[in-house]
């Protein structure tokens, strides 16, 4: 089953276009790998499809629905995001618990919220009392864990993950991807991998494509290997 669709998409910034006709698909359980260098245009990409920012011409269809002008929040119950600096996505004044319930009680309701977000840390390798520190009170790694525990929390169709391995270091890097890997294979979820780190899409992408110059190709399995 497709999951998204992205259809001819475009953008500009001024006069300098950065997105130049751009589509691609991704199914259910699959994950698709951009990379491409900074300031490529990949980053824009992720908040087209998260309807952050607009596109200038194009379509973009989650799970069937056009969503290229979606209004409100009801599509994030079927797609969620997971950002280069987590502990930047969290509110300090928060403890992960709060946060990672949050959008449980906008999509699911208020039902044992508690237990919800306990398996949900254990989850993702986290000790439940974790839902009682805040941002501050945990490593990089561990706001990352808490970060993919709140993203999956709604059971979500698609997750959009930018760049969300960079900022930490190579071996937290390496659990980061694999944990990834392992949530989206076992629920099924679809996942765009956004990153200029081709290495750690050979770990953790089915496909990969490049975004160069605004346009995207595919790239080679072969080329993948001998990287």
């Amino acid at each position: 089953m497709t999951v998204l669709d992205v259809r001819h998409v475009k953008k500009f910034f001024g006069n300098r276009l950065i997105l130049d006709d751009v589509s691609f698909t991704i199914g259910a359980g699959e994950c698709l790998g951009i990379v491409g260098l900074s300031g490529g245009g990949k980053s824009t990409l992720a908040k087209i499809i998260a309807r952050l920012i607009d596109c200038d011409g194009g379509q973009i269809f989650l799970c069937g629905d056009d969503i290229t002008h979606a209004t409100g929040n009801d599509f994030y119950r079927n797609m969620q995001m997971i950002f280069q600096m987590p502990e930047d996505s969290f509110d300090p004044r928060r403890t992960l618990g709060a946060s990672i319930a949050e959008p449980i009680k906008n999509f699911l309701g208020n039902d044992n919220l508690r237990g919800r977000v306990k398996e949900l840390l254990t989850a993702v390798g986290l000790p439940g009392d974790y839902a009682e520190r805040y941002p501050r009170e945990v490593s990089g790694g561990e706001c990352q864990r808490a970060a993919i525990a709140r993203a999956i929390s709604v059971a979500p169709k698609l997750l959009i993950c930018d760049e969300a391995t960079s900022a930490l270091d190579v071996t937290t890097q390496a659990q980061i991807v694999t944990l990834i890997k392992k949530l989206c294979t076992q629920k099924n979820i679809a996942c765009l991998f956004i990153t200029h780190d081709l290495l750690t899409l050979k770990k953790i992408a089915d496909r990969v494509l490049e975004l160069r110059g605004g346009k995207l190709s595919e790239v080679s399995n072969d080329f993948i290997t001998a990287y």
